[in-house]
């Protein structure tokens, strides 16, 4: 469910594992600071998920989040990125925090409970986004949060916006559109009842 996106005959393809390294470097902290971007939803002691995890840039930033009581769930459809990803938190020395999973095409393949869930500029690569929402919205307690961030360059306000529809018909619904530079963002809660 993470790390495709459509080619120019409209079929989904796997983006290359090397292209993250274009954006997911050190200048990336400056721009996508993980404690500004998910300092008001990331807690000590929760367990989050990072969906489309990539190399790591927001896993490591949420397991300092959640310090020891917490844990991350970084997943990701390509083993390459979840070797880069472990490679990095093994050297930043938060292993015991992070917990990485390949995923499916159509499947996350997680059943734990999560009290966040992060899917960073990766929802517009999503095949079947009502599968994708349905999945999540079993994961997320009633208080659960979840932030969906897509990048500008990819995908418009519209775009969004038909995202968001989607995901309310499975149960989740925006409650904010926090600012974050280069994306359109939104905060989902569950629908009460559904």
């Amino acid at each position: 469910m993470v790390s495709r996106s459509l080619n120019s005959s409209g079929t989904h393809r796997i983006c290359n594992w090397w292209i993250a390294y274009t954006f997911d470097n050190p200048l990336r902290r400056l721009i996508h600071n993980p404690p500004k971007v998910l300092g008001s939803y990331v807690k000590a002691g929760m367990t989050v998920m990072d969906l489309g995890c990539g190399m790591g840039h927001f896993s490591i930033g949420m397991a300092r989040l959640v310090g020891n009581t917490g844990r991350v769930i970084a997943v990701d459809l390509q083993q390459k990125m979840l070797d880069v990803m472990e490679r990095r938190v093994r050297r930043a020395g938060l292993a015991d925090r992070i917990l990485p999973h390949r995923c499916q095409a159509e499947d996350i393949g997680i059943m734990e409970p999560v009290d966040f869930i992060l899917a960073f500029w990766m929802v517009h690569e999503v095949p079947d986004q009502n599968k994708f929402f349905n999945q999540l919205k079993l994961l997320l307690g009633a208080a659960g949060r979840m932030l969906i961030v897509e990048p500008k360059m990819h995908v418009t306000a519209a775009d969004l916006e038909r995202t968001l529809a989607i995901a309310q018909s499975c149960g989740l619904q925006w409650i904010e559109k926090p600012a974050i530079r280069l994306s359109h963002s939104a905060l989902l809660v569950p629908i009460a009842g559904t």
